[in-house]
């Protein structure tokens, strides 16, 4: 192949490339917002131009190919750059596959099969029918990543279980004096992050503690704050909570092994759903709570709680990934832990994320 030739290639190449970005920053809008369907973005080129895009919706339909595909526009020999394999099978909605062939487009575009066994692998044969082409396994690397929670619930029928930290310097979780550790921007942060999961986990000690809302308190963002989940053993869970006084537009879930008739009436009537278990104890009882998640169509859950139950989860490799949020500020004597801190001190933070949070540091860290 001549230069000339090779440069054209890794021209061509990187727009396909660029294109296939665009619409993983298209799925990123309704991730942990599509119930147990994936979040998926569609870009569609034609003649060098954008010519629409689409991802899937809230509550995961229309399918993001869907909205990308039916408008009124000529897409006749255009290019379609999805983050997932198209769908091929009929389920609640018709195949994405159809929408493709009707639409006649030229080529498709995409990162990874579909792990649904209805659709794996089959795009190229049904598409191929009518002259279809397919080019799969652009950003491969990004794409497993992206879909990890996906993969896991079609897989182990396990939700991702993600949690978020803030420490100070010398790794304390608690300020006496103050109610952040942290600064307004990685608050900022921290409440962007809930919007990217289904629920968001913590525990009625948490709660009763801070009195915190755990939603999310971005302008424009605040119909994104996650479904949240609350595990309280003996149902201790205060009545006089922000929780149950200001309404949020998600569902509160409680899970407990106290049958307090009295309290749950009166949690009922909160419009709480209250979720009877019979023991809360070894990592098999927490297993068993967290496949009770994907039933309630939760993928993606957002562990914020004290280290009690952080320690908990890392001790019994329940955890995926840790946010640490990280002043550069020594607490020492106004520091406090409600548990050790010597399973946090042990992860090394190497994965420092490329965002200003002026003194702060975020770093993401797997942890299995």
């Amino acid at each position: 192949m001549s230069y000339m030739a090779s440069q054209k290639r890794s021209k061509i190449q990187a727009k396909h490339i660029e294109n296939l970005t665009l619409a993983f920053e298209l799925a990123k809008i309704n991730l942990g917002s599509t119930k147990e369907n994936p979040s998926v973005g569609c870009v569609v080129e034609k003649n060098g131009s954008i010519i629409s895009s689409g991802y899937t919706s809230i509550n995961g339909r229309p399918h993001a190919e869907f909205n990308a595909l039916n408008k009124n526009i000529n897409f006749k020999n255009s290019n379609v750059y999805i983050t997932l394999e198209p769908c091929s099978h009929y389920g609640k909605t018709p195949p994405c596959t159809n929408i493709i062939k009707s639409k006649k487009v030229k080529r498709v575009f995409y990162s990874i099969d579909d792990v649904d066994e209805r659709s794996k692998n089959k795009s190229k044969k049904v598409l191929g029918k009518k002259d279809v082409s397919i080019i799969k396994f652009f950003l491969k690397k990004k794409a497993l990543k992206f879909y990890e929670s996906y993969h896991r619930l079609k897989k182990n029928k396990l939700p991702i279980i993600d949690v978020k930290l803030a420490l100070s310097k010398d790794y304390f979780t608690i300020n006496k004096k103050k109610k952040w550790i942290t600064n307004e921007q990685s608050r900022k942060l921290s409440h962007l992050l809930r919007t990217q999961y289904n629920a968001l986990l913590s525990t009625s000690k948490s709660i009763n503690k801070d009195n915190s809302l755990l939603n999310c308190r971005i302008d424009g963002l605040e119909n994104k704050s996650p479904n949240l989940i609350i595990l309280d053993r003996y149902l201790k869970i205060k009545k006089n909570l922000d929780i149950f006084k200001k309404k949020i537009e998600r569902k509160i879930y409680i899970y407990t092994t106290n049958n307090d008739e009295k309290k749950i009436y009166w949690l009922k009537k909160k419009d709480v759903k209250v979720i009877l278990v019979d023991k809360m104890n070894t990592r098999e009882d927490y297993i068993k709570i967290f496949r009770s998640f994907t039933k309630l169509n939760f993928s993606r859950v957002f562990v914020e709680s004290g280290l009690t139950l952080v320690n908990f989860l890392i001790n019994n490799k329940l955890l995926n990934n840790i946010y640490i949020f990280k002043t550069d500020t020594n607490l020492n004597k106004n520091g406090f832990n409600n548990s050790s801190n010597k399973l946090i001190k042990k992860i090394k933070l190497k994965n420092k994320l490329k965002v200003y949070l002026n003194s702060d540091s975020v770093y993401l860290e797997r942890l299995n």
